[in-house]
């Protein structure tokens, strides 16, 4: 589909000579916008997007000498995007960390599990199928973690906390679902630290007139000429002191129309857009819940999706999603329905709303996905964590950078703190929280469960029966039941006995005490399908042919290819996937464009 170049009666020099005066003297103005390219063609390339993936991309087009510009519709101190705000989990194999920790790792066996958990069947040997690039691009990532990943980013400076942390442990067998070993490599620094080095990058290369920032432009539209990218269109919006991850202003001011022969399309995911969940929701993973909290800032809507489509994109597995189950309502919030998700340690006994204990792969650290449709098929939207003080200090970690500020902020003795006392961050939640109980008892927990969700869902001598009959299965070093085999093993692995799994112990121990139930939500978080690339980061439209000048990165593409997970993640690989695919899309457009 053809677009004009202006809107009706805006020429584009008009268009651009009143945002110019719009913006004078505002927060914004003291930002370059190179006139790049003379009057045809205003850059080389435009990315959409200054999230992590976005800031990747244009690192590779500058460091090309392309002349690029960075487009979102969010405010400067929004710049980093949802990375920012993450853990800084990335996935390895093979790495310095895991030989330390003892832990033999493989490409191999890597992709065994990668296989295992995405479960790609749409087509992966039809050039047409929803799958077959998504495959492709897991090959080229698996390859990448277990090669010149780690060394890439060691190279720009990124550090590890050297624990290997195992997250998503899978379903039961070898070739299905998890990480046979540990490989979540925490980064010193978090989020933040990620977002460093390329932030470095583009601001170097605004200074050097090689780039230039473009905030508070949201692209409505992407031009096309003759079935070629030409730009993009959109609107300007006041300038905006909204903290980071804060809602900002929607007030236009203006209007834009910015021209050059690629686009790169790196605007996120749907997470903060209930509507568009519930609306590609699986039936596979049960009905949609009522109510969730939110993982990502407001401004995560997915509106460049449909935009992309429009200019002739292939959306592909847009039913692929993943939302975490521990989430907690958080006490102060930064953006709406703000969630922060338990990561947690393997001991915590699991129940539905009603008081029945999940079966296995559905333990804590085990099988996401497969929990999520254990929740919403208990016709809940919520689910509890019955657990103990002596747990949760040393196995509850809370998702994001702000709420680990000892490894955020690289505080040695604030990290080694946690050996003898809880995470100040989990002391705030359970005294703050909405969704903690705390107890001396199990009927006082019981009480405090059924008044928290205003019924009598818990049945004390149900739930006591339960808890007590995994209790026993601690008096043996085996077991029949699976979690507590869980927990032996995680044991065996120095990393976990070290910081994230507490020692065995009965629930109903009075010196492992008080008593914890913590109400645990939905919580929305990463998009896994989206725009369908090669492994060039060309955007594919329905005939498998590339749109001419149209590439895609990150989340927008489910991290590569359309959905690079397939059906499940292996944890760790979301950054990777932005890191991966906003460097193949930056390097191939730079390449394109070279004259």
């Amino acid at each position: 589909m053809d677009h004009p170049i202006a809107p009706a009666g805006i020429t584009r020099r008009r268009a651009l000579t009143v945002t110019g005066g719009m913006l004078a003297g505002a927060a914004l103005a003291g930002h370059a916008f190179p006139a790049f390219a003379g009057e045809s063609q205003d850059a080389d390339a435009i990315v959409v997007g200054h999230g992590l993936a976005g800031l990747v991309a244009t690192a590779e087009l500058a460091a090309a000498g392309r002349k690029v510009l960075l487009l979102d519709q969010e405010p400067e101190a929004s710049l980093g995007g949802q990375a920012f705000w993450s853990f800084g989990g990335l996935f390895f194999v093979d790495s310095e960390e895991q030989r330390l920790m003892g832990v033999k790792d493989t490409h191999d066996l890597a992709w065994q599990d990668w296989l295992g958990s995405a479960g790609f069947d749409r087509g992966v040997a039809d050039p047409a199928g929803q799958d077959h690039w998504a495959y492709k691009w897991a090959e080229a990532y698996v390859d990448f973690a277990s090669g010149e990943k780690r060394s890439w980013l060691a190279g720009l400076g990124v550090q590890w906390f050297p624990i290997v942390g195992w997250a998503e442990r899978g379903g039961g067998l070898a070739d299905g679902h998890g990480n046979s070993v540990p490989r979540f490599h925490v980064t010193w620094g978090t989020g933040p630290a990620v977002v460093e080095p390329f932030e470095k990058k583009v601001r170097a290369a605004v200074a050097a007139g090689k780039a230039g920032f473009r905030f508070r432009h949201r692209v409505d539209g992407i031009v096309t000429t003759g079935g070629a990218v030409t730009g993009v269109r959109g609107a300007v919006l006041e300038p905006s002191g909204a903290a980071r991850g804060k809602p900002s202003s929607r007030t236009v001011i203006g209007e834009f129309e910015l021209r050059a022969p690629v686009v790169v399309v790196t605007s996120g995911g749907i997470g903060a857009n209930h509507d568009l969940v519930r609306q590609n929701w699986p039936a596979r993973l049960g009905t949609p819940p009522r109510t969730m909290v939110t993982g990502v800032p407001a401004h995560v809507d997915g509106r460049m999706l449909a935009i992309t489509e429009r200019a002739g994109g292939r959306i592909v597995n847009p039913d692929r999603m993943w939302h975490y189950t521990e989430g907690l309502r958080n006490y102060d919030p930064i953006w709406p329905g703000h969630g922060i998700r338990i990561l947690p340690g393997p001991s915590s006994m699991w129940f539905d709303a009603t008081g029945k204990r999940f079966a296995t792969p559905d333990i804590p650290g085990y099988d996401t996905l497969h929990t999520l449709g254990s929740i919403t098929a208990s016709g809940y939207d919520y689910s509890w964590f019955v657990t103990t003080q002596k747990i949760i200090a040393k196995e509850f970690a809370l998702s994001g950078s702000e709420q680990n500020p000892d490894l955020t902020n690289k505080n040695v003795w604030q990290l080694l703190s946690r050996i003898w006392q809880t995470p100040e961050p989990i002391e705030k939640f359970k005294k703050n929280g909405v969704d903690f109980v705390v107890a001396t008892t199990l009927s006082e927990l019981v009480a405090g469960m059924n008044k928290l969700t205003g019924d009598d869902l818990i049945d004390l001598a149900r739930l006591k029966a339960q808890i007590e009959a995994r209790d026993r299965e601690m008096d043996n070093p085996y077991s029949k039941d699976v979690q507590v085999m869980g927990i032996r093993n995680a044991l065996s692995y120095i990393g976990d006995s070290l910081s994230r799994t507490a020692p065995a112990h009965k629930i109903l121990d009075p010196s492992a005490g008080p008593l914890i139930a913590v109400r645990l939500n939905v919580l929305t978080r990463k998009t896994l399908g989206g725009l369908q690339t090669d492994l060039s980061g060309r955007v594919l439209g329905p005939s498998g042919e590339p749109v001419p000048g149209l590439y895609a990165a990150g989340e927008v593409a489910g991290f590569g290819g359309g959905g690079v997970h397939g059906y499940r993640s292996l944890e760790g690989t979301f950054l990777g996937g932005c890191l991966f695919s906003g460097r193949q899309a930056g390097r191939a457009a730079a390449s394109a464009t070279a004259t």
